[in-house]
């Protein structure tokens, strides 16, 4: 008997289908073929374990399955489920009728009970894009799938209660979860660290409250201890709200990656990733022999911050440079390719020399002239020129430290932010992919940037005394149109473009001169 289940495999953060023919004929033999990866393979034990464990018998029959379209790799535990209800159907076992109304995932352990899988979200919205009325799979990956509408999401705790389910002896209710509802019910649970525990700084602050308003790039450069990491934490903190378009899209990266843990749902907080300075080049940016997202990818959406970003890798700095320009990466193989996205705010830090206190106010730089310029050039030209706000920190002093009374609040700081950001989405309204100032094209800004004769002459002479890059001026524009916006201008006025250019005055060539 000849009989089909179906299943799905992931490239990316998208889903192919994969479908498990089945043919049981006399004799005692198994095959199993279309590009299985070992672990696939060794599901055959798995199942026979599992169907024993709770009082099937493995038929005694010659099984042939073939998992079609047999050019895609097939890999990890996940098949086991869809093969195991392929077989006891082919053997005649179970009704097969329903088969063809199911999509089916999940890893069997041994005493036959379900075990979660990765990639489960991508997989969900591609089973209701092909018309699928069900999608059973390990009950831990439930609440995941659910949030997929139009689509039945039935979790399973073992194979029993899917055979049954299957031949139609058990009744199981869908999970249910409006999407919506807990992502607005989830969205409100405020960050840890607060704007208000920080002393002093008030140009960091502003610089910081400007790179959220237009998720621009962000550098801050000071001794140790002047606060460069505590402002960096404190950043989620003015973010605006994520959508329910870049939940999903969020959720959909960290589902592939393995990150959403048991009973996972929807992700309702902008990602914040630190990865440490050791990190490779493939862990920052995606890859493998079966490519899974990055740092850069899980960080979609949210903020990427470099701590020390000197001590970094110089290869693993450099390979980010097209992901920040295009927001997105595509990771090549001999077989395929596959696109993870890429949209995010870097955040960086580092002292401006090896000891940490040239130009420092009160202590003195006991590194040597070239020693302060070898350092400042680990980070690159081209990487540089990639980052809007570049900022100097000085340390904070006594008076500001000790002082009682607090600072201005995140949640203030985050209203004028999530102004901007609404300015932004209704200027941007029917430009798709574009929601905010660091994602306008350089058509766009002719469109939508447009100095005053102040403006333009500060511009020009800063363009011609810095000797700033055509990729520089673009991003002075971007950033003075944020400004503008914070203050609720629809022209962008000299002051907004001196304040843009404020933070573009890091020249490295006097740095140790």
């Amino acid at each position: 008997m000849l009989v089909k289940s179906y299943a799905a495999a992931v490239q990316g953060i998208t889903a192919t289908i994969i479908t498990i023919e089945v043919s049981c004929n006399k004799g005692i033999q198994f095959f199993l073929v279309g590009l299985p990866d070992v672990a696939v393979r060794e599901s055959h034990e798995r199942i026979i374990s599992a169907l024993q464990v709770n009082d099937y018998k493995f038929p005694r029959y010659r099984i042939v399955i073939n998992m079609a379209p047999a050019d895609i790799r097939k890999e990890g535990s996940s098949y086991d489920l869809p093969l195991a209800v392929g077989i006891m159907a082919a053997a005649g076992e179970i009704d097969a009728s329903r088969l063809n109304e199911f999509m089916i995932m999940g890893e069997l352990s041994l005493d036959g009970s379900l075990l979660p899988v990765k990639g489960v979200l991508p997989i969900a919205v591609k089973a209701r894009e092909a018309g699928f009325k069900g999608f059973i799979l390990p009950g831990r990956n439930a609440r995941e799938a659910a949030v997929v509408e139009g689509l039945n999401v039935y979790g399973m705790e073992n194979i029993r209660e899917v055979l049954e389910f299957i031949d139609g002896k058990r009744h199981k209710e869908p999970e249910r979860i409006d999407a919506g509802a807990e992502f607005y019910a989830r969205q409100e649970s405020s960050c840890a660290c607060d704007f208000s525990d920080v002393r002093g700084q008030e140009n960091v602050k502003r610089a910081l409250e400007v790179a959220a308003a237009g998720s621009h790039n962000l550098l801050m450069v000071g001794p140790p201890g002047s606060g460069k990491s505590m402002l960096a934490q404190r950043l989620p903190s003015i973010l605006p709200p994520l959508t329910l378009h870049e939940s999903l899209e969020t959720t959909k990266i960290h589902s592939v990656a393995g990150k959403l843990g048991n009973n996972g749902s929807l992700v309702t907080q902008r990602p914040f990733r630190s990865p440490h300075h050791t990190i490779s080049n493939v862990a920052m940016v995606g890859g493998g022999s079966f490519p899974q997202p990055g740092e850069i990818s899980l960080a979609h959406n949210g903020v990427l911050f470099l701590d020390e970003l000197p001590e970094f890798n110089r290869n693993v700095l450099e390979v980010m440079r097209q992901p920040l320009e295009d927001r997105m990466i595509t990771v090549s193989r001999a077989r395929s390719s596959v696109d993870f996205p890429a949209g995010f705010m870097l955040v960086s830090s580092m002292n401006p020399c090896p000891c940490g206190y040239y130009n420092h106010p009160e202590r003195s730089c006991v590194c040597s002239p070239g020693t302060v310029q070898k350092y400042m050039n680990r980070v690159s030209g081209p990487l540089l020129d990639r980052i809007d706000i570049q900022v100097e920190i000085t340390p904070v002093p006594f008076d500001k430290i000790s002082e009682k009374a607090p600072s201005e609040p995140s949640a203030a700081v985050r209203e004028r932010v999530i102004k901007a950001r609404l300015i932004q989405q209704e200027r941007f309204k029917d430009y798709p992919g574009v929601y905010c100032n660091a994602r306008m094209t350089p058509r766009m800004l002719h469109t939508f940037v447009e100095p005053d004769k102040e403006g333009l002459s500060r511009l020009k002479a800063a363009m011609t005394r810095l000797s700033l890059s055509a990729r520089a001026y673009d991003r002075i524009l971007k950033v003075s149109r944020t400004i503008a916006d914070l203050e609720g201008a629809d022209r962008i006025a000299g002051h907004h473009i001196a304040e843009a250019l404020n933070y573009r005055n890091l020249d490295r060539e006097n740095w140790g001169a």
